[in-house]
């Protein structure tokens, strides 16, 4: 029998607390009249289900029944997933970092007063003082001695506090501020002076990914060789290192160490979507045959553990297998042995550094590449084929006995924010490699969220239980935009760009700063909170902000509607100063300024089926990042003016468009070519 309010919730992370001896509550009216009425202050604790020091925290301190009874006694206590509610977390890590002069984190452990206003707060605290960190059991004594005793203080404290907390959130005062192509050079140079020249990433350990920061390596390639030459060195070591799956594809959140070797073993579905993509313009620009594998390995590995029979992908999984951290991947040397052949071991003895020490806790091997295949090759005297036969075969078998195994939880809740990023990866991996299985994944996920989290005025953020509930967020809709735009580049159909066009009618509607421009994170009509985030810096994932500019600029072009372009103007010129400040941190929005101030680019071709798939496939691997490549069909109807192009009797027209501006038809690649390596369209026909 439960003990608290949270058996009645769809969170997979909540449903874990549901039986501790703790009164948790989920966020809510209930939770807040209840701290009001019985003049309590609010423990609040934030985590998700595949954080490994959540589970840590919980085991110690939320499943004693000593340090329930305190926390019963003294405090209203309310559980969130950080997945479900991104808007609490948002808010209550910017305040610890205030509170505290210290990064946050998950678990995020804040004390608040019954009208939400933090006073006090941590991220992990174990039972007992260790660590240097002081018993929990302790701190929730001071915390409400100093909640009874110290109140004007306290009051005092959360005024100041308050205007120190909306200082945080960027000001209307940009708008008179020009933007130029500084902000990008400016962006480019902060990039550059992070990198990892001896391991790849940026800055020091623990070691992030950083999508969106590669993601703009790639994207200005071109202009700038240092972040061409990062970008692919980064993504190769993360390809070899342990971040990755060697075995059965995806990338886990993060490295604890500079060598990408050992990592935090969490899966998260939004880190996954965006390195796909990544990976795949990779390879168009490097023909590397390891990032072709990457691509083909965690496709199949979305489809294969991520993705739900009715077509959305789950969000995460754990860290945590069969009670340790990294059981489910970690071997023995033993264990390898036994499963492999001889000369299979001694490839793959010499490919992953076998003999060596133990590189995870001093006595198991985490599989990553210390030597490369060539390499070992011809140290055995062997063809590279077969180095690559033995490799497949053993790893084929190792897979095989992993999967009998106590497997890591998955948290199978279907956030629309994060299936949005893996739509993305999916649907451009898809037009680059021309699979249509990755395709059909991709637009499964994306009818899934069209028919089961819209309820044909807003969107709904979760769904889990046959469920589907919460206001969507900004990111929610930004990312939604990007990718169904995504899925109109691999495969055009006009439904899918009207729910594109609606959610960008969404965007300025729910969303949008009318007075000073931007985007805050929650709609309109959302719950009062103590703050409403305008979030512009990227962090695991793009801005909301950032992101929403890009597609609505895209779009806007697209559609040749100057109203999305102006609202995007409006955001960029809003985080002008900050972008000014911290170049370093608007990746996104630096992408986003390069297409305001020189316009979307689209190749629209139009023709019969046949004949357009060829122009498709040559053009999907050559055409740059911040060109949008359109086919469509001559039979297509309803098609917005910029895009009903006239088809030609036979053969195709491929139509080269700067903004809302085009060029006259053209039927053959070379001409197309040419007009394209122009810096820009000359004004023409419209």
């Amino acid at each position: 029998m439960s003990s608290n309010r949270l058996a009645f919730e769809t969170s997979p992370y909540l449903q874990q607390h549901a039986d501790n001896p703790v009164h948790w509550y989920p966020w809510g009216e209930e939770a807040l009249t209840a701290a009001r009425e019985e003049d309590k202050p609010i423990l609040l604790s934030i985590g998700y289900s595949a954080c490994h020091w959540c589970h840590v925290m919980a085991h110690e301190c939320f499943e004693d029944p000593s340090v329930a009874a305190v926390m019963n006694r003294l405090f209203i206590s309310i559980k969130v997933d950080r997945e479900e509610r991104p808007d609490l977390d948002q808010i209550y890590q910017t305040a610890h970092s205030l509170l505290t002069q210290s990064a946050g984190g998950w678990p995020l452990t804040m004390f608040l007063t019954p009208d939400q206003k933090p006073f006090f707060g941590g991220t992990f605290f174990p039972k007992t003082s260790r660590y240097g960190l002081p018993g929990f059991t302790g701190v929730l004594e001071q915390v409400a001695h100093a909640y009874r005793e110290q109140r004007p203080q306290i009051e005092q404290q959360n005024a100041s506090f308050l205007e120190v907390l909306q200082q945080t959130q960027p000001a209307g005062v940009g708008r008179g501020l020009e933007l130029n192509d500084t902000l990008i050079s400016s962006a480019i140079d902060a990039l550059i002076a992070t990198f990892d020249r001896q391991h790849g990433g940026f800055g020091g350990i623990p070691k992030f990914p950083h999508a969106a920061e590669l993601e703009f390596c790639l994207y200005f390639a071109k202009r700038e060789a240092r972040l061409r030459e990062h970008a692919l060195f980064t993504l190769a070591e993360m390809a070899r290192g342990g971040i990755y799956d060697q075995l059965g594809g995806g990338f886990s959140r993060y490295s604890v160490d500079h060598y990408w070797m050992i990592p935090h073993f969490e899966k998260m579905l939004y880190d996954n979507g965006p390195l796909l993509g990544l990976y795949a313009d990779a390879w168009r620009l490097e023909r590397n045959p390891l990032f072709e594998r990457v691509v083909e390995e965690t496709a199949a590995w979305v489809k294969r553990e991520m993705q739900a029979e009715a077509g959305g992908y789950f969000s995460s999984l754990d860290a945590d297998s069969d009670g340790a951290e990294g059981r489910f991947y970690v071997w023995s040397r033993d264990q390898i042995r036994q499963l492999i052949d001889a000369d299979e071991y001694a490839l793959v003895s010499a490919h992953y550094g076998l003999d060596g020490e133990p590189n995870f806790e001093h006595r198991d091997w985490h599989l990553h590449v210390l030597e490369q295949l060539h390499v070992v090759a011809s140290q055995l005297e062997i063809t590279q084929q077969r180095a690559r036969d033995l490799l497949n075969s053993a790893r084929h078998k190792l897979f095989a006995a992993r999967g009998q195994r106590v497997r890591p939880r998955r948290d199978e809740k279907i956030l629309v924010s994060w299936n949005a990023l893996m739509i993305r990866g999916m649907a451009h991996v898809a037009r680059i490699f021309g699979r249509e299985d990755w395709l059909d994944s991709a637009r499964r996920a994306a009818r899934f969220i069209a028919e089961r989290m819209f309820d044909g005025k807003r969107l709904l953020a979760t769904f889990k239980n046959e469920r589907a509930q919460l206001n969507a967020y900004l990111d929610d809709y930004a990312f939604l935009v990007l990718a169904l735009l995504e899925l109109a580049q691999a495969d055009f159909r006009s439904d899918e760009l009207e729910f594109a066009r609606f959610l960008s009618d969404a965007l300025l509607a729910q969303f949008e700063d009318a007075q000073d421009g931007g985007f805050y994170f929650v709609s309109h009509e959302h719950e009062p909170l103590i703050l409403k985030p305008k979030p512009g810096h990227d962090h695991a994932t793009p801005s909301g902000n950032a992101a929403a500019a890009l597609a609505l600029l895209r779009i806007g072009h697209m559609l040749g509607e100057l109203r999305y372009i102006a609202s995007a103007e409006r955001a960029l010129r809003l985080f002008t100063p900050l972008m000014a400040r911290r170049p370093g941190g608007f990746a996104t929005m630096g992408m986003a300024l390069n297409e305001l101030l020189v316009p979307t680019r689209t190749v629209i071709l139009r023709g019969s089926s046949e004949g357009l798939e060829p122009w498709r496939r040559e053009l999907s691997n050559s055409v740059e990042a911040d060109t949008l490549l359109l086919a469509l069909d001559a039979g297509a109807q309803g098609l917005p003016a910029v895009l009903d192009k006239p088809a030609p009797g036979s053969g195709v027209n491929a139509y080269l468009c700067q903004g809302v501006t085009c060029l006259g038809p053209v039927q053959n690649m070379a001409a197309l070519r040419l007009l394209m390596n122009q810096a820009n369209v000359p004004v023409a026909e419209s």
